[in-house]
């Protein structure tokens, strides 16, 4: 596949473009999961040999998700399923850095209203918040008498497959109190599904509540820089070193725009949500946000770099 036009800004990563170098040259890889790894229920095919490698020869890998329907320890029975060893450490998505950021960030003592799934829940709970809401909250009495609970300090919205109308005037009945936090996990618009249709991503119920509310949610995933500031006070070893470290993503408004963020490398892979043509448009455009979102190089898919790891 030939390389974008405009110069080297992004080109393919290949061994004849220096990709060797850039390998040796990365000390750590924060890697998406959907799009990247796995499509689906199937592993993308290269990427357990690929993570083989990356281990083989000393490199620190993080998953770096905006999943938030899924646990760490989730995240890591879904690898393994697949043949993709890793360990909760290594597992960095937005249900647990949402929990971090309202337990150590924020200070938070009072409860969390959620809109999301029990995964959720349960990564809030595991740091020590209480939470009420999620899926067990099942009212569906009409909203003039909808109880609401006087601890609630933070409205949360995640994925959420149960969202309403009640739900909705709940969250924003609680965002009246200007002392209500709102925090969003991640602004995932829109997720892609096999056959090709596609659900509503937490960007679009943090939309309908913000509109709602008249508030502005603080997002925890990417293309925010938190996790990134997530893994280097928890990961294991030196924090990373934005000019040895590499991001490979599939979608161009979260994973590359994160890269961007956090002054890292990227890669975008094509087996996910963003284009070739996606990433040559923003190239050519003169909006500097657009941008923000070319990546420094691209691959077919993670495939790619087996080549770059060997010999």
């Amino acid at each position: 596949m030939a390389a974008l036009s405009g110069g080297v800004r992004c080109r393919q990563l290949s061994i004849g473009s220096c990709g060797r170098e850039l390998v040796a040259a990365v000390d750590t890889f924060l890697l998406d999961c959907d799009g990247v790894l796995w499509n689906g229920p199937r592993a993308i095919r290269g990427a357990a040999e690929v993570l083989l490698g990356l281990k083989a020869r000393g490199k620190r890998v993080y998953f770096v998700s905006n999943n938030c329907s899924r646990s760490r320890d989730a995240v890591v029975a879904k690898l393994a399923t697949l043949g993709l060893a890793a360990e909760p450490e290594q597992v960095y998505g937005t249900g647990y850095c949402s929990a971090l950021y309202l337990r150590d960030i924020a200070r938070l003592r009072r409860k969390v209203y959620v809109l999301g799934s029990e995964a959720l829940c349960g990564e809030l709970r595991a740091a020590g918040l209480r939470v009420t809401g999620g899926p067990q909250d099942a009212e569906e009495l009409p909203v003039s008498i909808c109880a609401l609970d006087p601890e609630v300090g933070a409205v949360l919205v995640g994925y959420d497959e149960h969202f309403s109308f009640v739900r909705l005037a709940k969250a924003c009945s609680y965002l009246r109190d200007p002392r209500c936090l709102f925090v969003a996990t991640d602004p995932d618009p829109w997720h892609p599904l096999v056959g090709g249709t596609a659900v509503p991503g937490t960007g679009s119920l943090t939309a309908a509540v913000e509109v709602a509310s008249g508030r502005k949610a603080e997002v925890i995933g990417k293309p925010s820089r938190f996790m990134f500031d997530c893994i280097n006070e928890r990961g294991a070893g030196e924090p990373l070193d934005p000019a040895r470290t590499l991001m490979i993503g599939d979608r161009l408004d979260t994973d590359i725009l994160f890269g961007s963020n956090c002054g890292v490398q990227t890669v975008l892979t094509l087996t996910g949500v963003s284009t070739l043509q996606e990433a040559q448009d923003n190239m050519a455009s003169t909006c500097l946000d657009r941008q923000r979102m070319v990546p420094n190089f691209y691959v077919d898919s993670i495939a790619d770099f087996l080549l770059l790891l060997t010999g």
